[in-house]
């Protein structure tokens, strides 16, 4: 990986605060509305403004671990979702990382198509981390324990009685990352997050740009 100040690095990181950041919420905002509910649209959220998503302690995640962060939440009213609150939810909350992984794979056809290699100065690295990046953002929000959009998306594909056994991974999701967090900070040899986010993250990012 490159120094945090590297140019190339700072215009991958750039482009996701600027770029995958508003086009991943804008996507929740967007599916929302398509289903019925108008509720971010009316707070300003149906927007690609990437000042109305930017979550300050997200972005500095992301500069410092070059992998992920976060956004500001879209606000849901699941209850006003057609195909009601727990599949409406789910299709909304799967928009975001659909989003992360169709950049992703446009940014990689325009590489691989070579239409990104005769400009004045060498994007590939940067396109390698746009690629990687938003693969891992996808797969982190996968990752279904709440806040994350992956818990939303359990709750919407299994029966009704699965998920209220599902919901203590809302209650209490954000500890257990927090936790899983703690536990790889401390201790590499139990990175969990680390082990199964970068190999997910590294197959996909070969995966997509062909090597």
């Amino acid at each position: 990986m490159p120094g945090l100040f590297d140019p190339i690095t700072l215009l991958a990181l750039a482009v996701i605060l600027l770029v995958s950041f508003p086009v991943h919420e804008f996507a929740h905002a967007w599916v929302a509305y398509l289903l019925g509910d108008d509720t971010a649209a009316r707070q300003g959220r149906l927007s690609l403004n990437p000042l109305r998503h930017l979550d300050p302690l997200g972005a500095l995640v992301l500069i410092a671990t070059q992998a992920f962060g976060w956004a500001k939440p879209v606000p849901v009213a699941p209850w006003r979702l057609r195909y009601g609150p727990r599949v409406g939810h789910a299709l909304v909350a799967a928009a975001g990382p659909a989003s992360n992984l169709l950049m992703a794979a446009i940014a990689a056809f325009l590489w691989r198509a070579g239409w990104l290699h005769n400009l004045p100065f060498d994007l590939d690295l940067a396109v390698i981390l746009f690629v990687s990046i938003n693969v891992g953002l996808a797969l982190f929000n996968l990752i279904p324990l709440g806040p994350l959009d992956g818990f939303s998306v359990l709750s919407g594909i299994v029966d009704a009685r699965t998920a209220r056994q599902l919901e203590p991974l809302a209650t209490y999701g954000s500890y257990i990352l927090l936790g899983l967090f703690m536990l790889g900070y401390f201790s590499p040899r139990l990175d969990i997050l680390g082990l199964v986010l970068g190999g997910g993250m590294r197959a996909v990012t070969r995966l997509l740009l062909g090597f």
